[in-house]
């Protein structure tokens, strides 16, 4: 089961038919979307400062998700993928957006509407990304336009959730309360998985 905690009162909220993998970590004042999915040891941590994610967001495996105290929430709009080993830190990401795998974004930077951030690259803090660009490197920049359909992988990935949800349902099956909490978390009540 993912580890959902509280800090300081403020719970994680999550909408309809979201998958959380079993050791996801969501803390604190974090408030996602439906069909959202949270992967293998990513971990999104609202501690000291709010995080908020649209509908039909990805955050894959080993990413993190974080805020700076109390002067920098985090903003990720719908449909964006959030690619494995990837930091996002006290910034904005707009909708229909991709962060490519071991990225890197810091606080204050902006990732425009249907943008993609190249895997590997450094976003430096307080960067805006126009809509419907490409940037890469260390420092990243401009690199060239998006073509079309070229940032719509977070289908895929409500696809994909949909599969994990169902596993987890059948596995849940007999646990006693019908396996709920265990669909919505990526475990089971009652039960060490």
């Amino acid at each position: 089961m993912a580890l959902i905690k509280s800090y300081r009162g403020l719970s994680p909220k999550w909408g309809k038919d979201c998958y959380f993998s079993e050791n996801a970590t969501i803390v604190g004042d974090v408030t996602m979307g439906d069909e959202c999915s949270v992967w293998f040891n990513a971990v999104v941590r609202g501690d000291v400062a709010p995080i908020t994610i649209g509908n039909c967001t990805n955050i894959q495996d080993g990413s993190c998700v974080h805020v700076t105290h109390e002067t920098g929430p985090t903003h990720i709009g719908n449909y964006v993928t959030i690619g494995h080993n990837v930091t996002v830190h006290a910034c904005t990401i707009h909708d229909n957006a991709l962060i490519g795998m071991g990225s890197t974004l810091l606080d204050g930077c902006e990732v425009g509407e249907g943008s993609i951030v190249a895997a590997g690259a450094l976003v430096l803090q307080n960067t805006k990304i126009p809509a419907g660009e490409i940037w890469g490197g260390v420092p990243a920049k401009y690199l060239k336009p998006v073509r079309p359909g070229q940032t719509d992988n977070a289908k895929h990935y409500v696809a994909y959730s949909k599969f994990y949800l169902s596993e987890d349902e059948k596995i849940c099956v007999g646990d006693g309360d019908g396996g709920a909490v265990g669909a919505a978390t990526g475990g089971c009540t009652g039960r060490d998985s």
